[in-house]
């Protein structure tokens, strides 16, 4: 089984940290969304125990914000007493800022317009869907873009797929005919997202804590995923590429990976 590292944070100040500052954020007219451990957390609160019962600690906040709003951004959060890191030429590109509380050191991620790592997420006019987190689509996309992936990704995404159901809309449903129209494009992504799946319903199979009932949930739930992305047609490019396979390389190598 895998090991996870990071301090052991307090979850629920964490997660009231986050809602305040996009509630501040909102009186300013700016746009931040959730993603991440909290974001799962908030969306899935019968299950938050999972957190606990499996160590799961949370570290940090993650949102997506619109890049045109940066400059607001970055002096809103330095009037809530964050002061911002300058990253390296090749994050800045990604669209990515960070920030550090000058209090406690806790740090915030604010990734602009796209999740950019393994694999790419566009969030351009997806972020007015829901509040205060992006769509469960994009939730689950995120945790299953990572190729390297960790217990915590496994557990924050089992807490998801338990908590909803598969549909074809973003009311509080994981939208697979969203994801599919993506992942029907891109054959790197699609790999790594069902390999992931597979690898879920694998390794949630350990979780003591779970009931034999809420594996089968989980388990029937990756199979409709699955299932949905195999029917979905396929792009011209997607094909070709598939042939090729992982004798080529699918995806970025990123040596920071999100909560």
């Amino acid at each position: 089984m895998f090991r996870m590292e990071g301090d052991r944070g307090n979850h629920q100040e964490f997660v009231d940290e986050a809602l305040r500052i996009i509630e501040e954020a909102e009186k300013q007219g700016i746009i931040l969304r959730l993603m991440g451990a909290i974001a799962i957390r908030l969306h899935s609160p019968s299950f938050a125990y999972l957190h606990e019962k499996l160590g799961r600690f949370i570290t940090d906040i993650d949102y997506v914000a619109y890049e045109k709003q940066t400059s607001k951004i970055e002096k809103f959060l330095e009037s809530q007493n964050y002061s911002r890191k300058m990253l390296s030429f090749s994050f800045a590109l990604g669209g990515r800022m960070i920030f550090t509380n000058n209090a406690d050191g806790r740090h915030i991620d604010v990734f602009l317009d796209r999740l950019e790592m393994c694999h790419k997420i566009e969030y351009k006019k997806r972020l007015e869907i829901d509040k205060p987190t992006v769509p469960l689509a994009e939730l689950l996309l995120q945790k299953m873009q990572i190729v390297k992936i960790s217990e915590k990704d496994i557990i924050d995404t089992t807490m998801l797929i338990l908590a909803h159901d598969i549909g074809e809309n973003d009311d509080n449903t994981i939208n697979a005919k969203y994801i599919s129209e993506i992942l029907s494009k891109d054959w790197g992504f699609y790999y790594t997202v069902t390999t992931n799946l597979k690898k879920v319903a694998t390794l949630m199979s350990e979780f003591e804590v779970l009931k034999e009932e809420e594996k089968k949930t989980v388990n029937d739930r990756i199979d409709d995923l699955l299932r949905i992305f195999e029917d979905k047609p396929k792009s011209r490019g997607w094909k070709m590429r598939a042939r090729v396979g992982t004798s080529k390389k699918w995806y970025k190598d990123v040596d920071t990976p999100t909560g």
